[in-house]
């Protein structure tokens, strides 16, 4: 059998998506009916790593479809330094804790999820393994549809629960009041259409990052720069070229990289901007004429129209800013897995062995 890759499961994501949309009723039903049977007011999420940034992006879906009050957090911060409601205004059922782990083994995400549940709050896990270690430790386990992946950067596993996060959060504001059946039913409609051209998403990532390997293989260090409902897609690029292609990688808000970071820029420096259909659209804009000033590896990756030469990378599938997301994290995966294999890092093994952030898989 030929041993999985990095690069397959990339690809295999179009796949993997449009059969992750068919079987939507597996995981939104249970958790529509959540929100039907709990006045929740207050959404939590957590996660490690990949499912870090995921919650980042999630949190943003739900505050801005749903009117909720939503966060993303990492679960040892939260555990030490957090609470649930500060004010001591909402009761506990209505404050809904979600767990997002792919393995099901992440301990610091197992740890928040069963200190949650022992306190009386509602608790779901979002996770591909139904027999892992955190499906002990919540009220809740629904399946997270990417399937497993042998390898240890998790990429198809980051673009599925993106999208069953939005459809969960399409199913909340439907519940809620705030979009009605005929609004779903044409979002949903949307992200089917998109979903069908996800092959050519995969073809023109792969065709930027060829054109500009070169140079970005050979950086003394990459930014990554996002903002929006794309800063959670900035931190996922900074990971995945970060543990992938093993350069130095540093994820920032747009704007905030302006106020001091600038002052390292240099000539061998990549600069990677999301260009999201957000307000600071235009400051992404005049951002990377100014920093082409110092470095020319800047690339402006983005869904929206836009002057640009073959360092950028403007999408010819468009998707609104909530669909976007799942997209434009594909560039940095061809950064990372086909730039590792350009400088014959061998991703499938992880060089670190001590086993820190995941229990043992049963």
């Amino acid at each position: 059998m030929e041993k999985p890759t990095v690069l397959g499961y990339m690809k295999d994501q179009p796949r993997a998506l449009r059969e992750t949309f068919r079987r939507r009723a597996e995981f939104v039903d249970p958790f529509r009916q959540l929100f039907e049977q709990l006045p929740i007011k207050k959404v939590l999420f957590f996660g490690s790593g990949t499912s870090y940034n995921a919650s980042q992006i999630a949190a943003y879906e739900f505050k801005q479809l749903c009117g909720l009050e939503a966060q993303g957090h990492y679960p040892t911060v939260f555990a030490h330094y957090e609470k649930a409601d500060w004010t001591g205004l909402l009761k506990k059922e209505e404050i809904l804790f979600v767990g997002i782990s792919q393995s099901g083994t992440s301990i610091s995400t197992i740890e928040v999820m069963e200190k949650a549940r022992s306190e009386g709050y509602p608790t779901v896990a979002l996770t591909e393994n139904l027999d892992s270690e955190i499906t002990h430790h919540v009220d809740h386990v629904i399946h997270l549809l990417c399937g497993k992946e042998e390898t240890p950067p998790e990429t198809r596993g980051y673009t599925v629960t993106l999208l069953q996060l939005y459809l969960w959060a399409l199913s909340a504001a439907e519940v809620r009041g705030k979009l009605t059946e005929k609004e779903v039913e044409q979002a949903l409609a949307e992200t089917e259409a998109f979903l069908n051209q996800f092959d050519q998403v995969i073809a023109e990532s792969e065709a930027w990052y060829d054109r500009n390997a070169t140079t970005i293989v050979n950086s003394d260090r990459i930014y990554v720069l996002g903002y929006g409902i794309d800063y959670g897609s900035a931190l996922e690029g900074m990971l995945k070229i970060g543990e992938m292609l093993r350069l130095p990688t540093i994820g920032y808000e747009i704007e905030e990289y302006s106020h001091g970071p600038t002052m390292a820029i240099s000539p061998k420096q990549t600069i990677l901007m999301l260009g999201s259909d957000e307000a600071e659209w235009k400051r992404c804009l005049q951002f990377r004429d100014a920093f082409r000033r110092y470095t020319e590896r800047v690339h402006l990756i983005t869904v929206k129209e836009a002057p640009a030469d073959h360092r950028d990378l403007v999408f010819s599938v468009k998707a609104n800013k909530y669909l976007a997301p799942i997209m434009l994290t594909v560039p940095f995966q061809f950064v990372a897995a086909k730039g590792a294999k350009d400088t014959n890092i061998d991703t499938n093994e992880n060089p670190f062995k001590e086993e820190l952030a995941h229990l043992p898989e049963a």
